[in-house]
């Protein structure tokens, strides 16, 4: 062993236990919607789509997405409100029904992404350690939209990124079961399909959109924003990263893809500071506030914007 230097392990990223299983699963949760959509797009081009499919696929993509956006990203990750706990654990399981990864788990890395922006540390940088030129963009496009996904030398460490999450109960459990809010997530279209269409090609055709379209469609949208959203578009606010603005990408995205914004004020529950920026998860908070349901939600006004003004 003389001469062999072991590096010792890093404080702040999560050890995997079974990387290969992991990057199995990964695979596969990756490569099978896009099967799934190629029998989505035989099925339009024959005429077999039906108005339920197209509901189930908007219903099922808006709620996990939300999930997502308003109770992993805003309330969780950047604590942009308070809220109930029924209200914080039911987000928490629609986002799990997103297939993005456990909820403790995805808080974890999206907190060391705001804490490593574009540097050294980052899991999913398009920036860091891909080299110049259009060769080098491009490398670092794959791996932030989905090559980070795959390697585990910078995710985040629970213990250290999201010890808030791990105290409490009701996210352990959310966190624990995360196996069967994805189950729930394709179950439920189905069953739907089948309750509603009266056969079991209708059943079938809703888990495909509302179940494996779903999440194939929403993934890329999510991914777009590490990748995308770190790359292209415009940048309103002086911040020491390569966030952007991608207008185009703001509906599917719940209003995610003002990226900039975000990264220039991360606690803000609204991520769209104008009135032309479409923001579908701010319109959900606001709600939430309207009902009672959400309270000390954060905004930032126009003087310290204006202070954060930049090319």
């Amino acid at each position: 062993m003389s001469g062999v230097t072991i590096s010792p392990p890093r404080d702040d990223v999560e050890p995997v236990k079974h990387e290969t299983v992991d990057r199995i699963v990964t695979g596969s949760a990756t490569v099978l919607p896009f099967v799934a959509l190629g029998v989505a797009v035989w099925q339009s081009w024959g005429s077999m789509l039906s108005v339920l499919d197209v509901v189930l696929f908007v219903v099922f993509y808006v709620a996990t997405a939300l999930g997502v956006t308003v109770g992993y990203h805003r309330h969780l990750t950047h604590r942009s409100f308070k809220t109930k706990r029924w209200v914080r654990v039911t987000l928490s399981v629609c986002g799990s029904g997103a297939v993005e990864g456990p909820v403790i788990s995805w808080v974890a890395d999206h907190r060391k992404h705001h804490a490593f922006s574009d540097q050294e540390g980052d899991p999913h940088s398009p920036h860091v350690g891909h080299g110049g030129g259009w060769r080098g963009t491009l490398a670092g496009l794959v791996h932030a939209h989905m090559g980070w996904l795959f390697v585990h030398d910078q995710r985040g460490k629970r213990s250290r990124y999201a010890p808030d999450l791990l105290a409490d109960p009701a996210l352990r459990f959310v966190d624990r079961t995360f196996l069967l809010w994805v189950i729930l997530g394709f179950a439920l279209p189905f069953a739907l399909g089948f309750a509603l269409g009266g056969t079991l090609a209708a059943g079938l055709s809703g888990l495909l959109w509302g179940g494996a379209v779903r999440m194939a469609v929403l993934h890329h949208v999510t991914f777009s924003i590490n990748s995308l959203c770190h790359t292209f578009g415009r940048r309103r606010f002086a911040t020491s990263d390569e966030s952007r603005n991608l207008a185009w990408l703001a509906l599917p995205s719940m209003g995610e893809a003002w990226h900039n914004n975000h990264h220039a004020f991360p606690t803000s529950a609204a991520h769209g500071l104008r009135v032309w920026e479409v923001d579908p998860s701010a319109l959900l908070i606001r709600a939430l506030e309207a009902t009672g349901l959400a309270w000390d939600v954060q905004r930032i006004s126009r003087e310290r914007q204006e202070q954060r003004y930049g090319s």
